[in-house]
């Protein structure tokens, strides 16, 4: 694997901003392993036999999943070698001093939503609901257990609009950063 000034990259953006597509040309040019926390929640989710908004709404009130989470995602990227994927990703190891590039991707919610659309095979206005209610949520939980505003994005060395970048583009930008 290439040498690298850091060897764990985070990539963290809202639902539909692209962050899947992009992390997974980043680590085929990189040779980083991609860990995704999303796909660890949804099996987190079906282990319990919910689905990801009642799991949303059910961590809203057991901090313990989170926590357990963030445990077991900090110990992995203390190894390095990862690109870890995942919404509070870049927060929480630059909050627990991993030395990390932490990555941003954001777009408008109506390309997000729409994207969410696609992929789940949903009306538009059934994924811009379920997606205004899962982001509310996270809002919430992330505020009240973390203390941190997704909104906030001056924790991030990169902030990149996939609405305007395409995938390999954003995957350059990477690779820039990382050099």
């Amino acid at each position: 694997m290439k040498s690298w000034k850091v060897n764990v990259v985070t990539l963290s953006g809202m639902p539909g901003s692209g962050t899947t597509t992009a992390a997974r040309l980043i680590a085929e040019a990189t040779g980083l392993r991609h860990v995704n926390t999303g796909a660890i929640f949804r099996e987190m989710a079906r282990e319990r036999g919910v689905s990801l908004n009642e799991f949303g709404k059910l961590a809203n009130q057991d901090p313990s999943i989170d926590r357990e989470l963030d445990a077991r995602q900090i110990e992995l990227c203390r190894g390095g070698g990862i690109l870890l994927e995942g919404r509070l990703a870049g927060y929480m190891l630059k909050d627990a001093g991993v030395d990390c590039l932490a990555v941003w991707l954001e777009a408008p919610v109506d390309v997000r939503v729409s994207r969410v659309s696609n992929r789940e095979a949903l009306p538009f206005e059934a994924a811009r609901q379920l997606s205004m209610e899962r982001e509310e949520d996270e809002r919430l939980r992330f505020v009240e257990f973390y203390g941190f505003d997704l909104a906030r994005t001056e924790v991030y060395d990169l902030v990149l609009d996939s609405s305007r970048l395409r995938p390999p583009a954003i995957c350059e930008a990477v690779l820039v950063a990382l050099r």
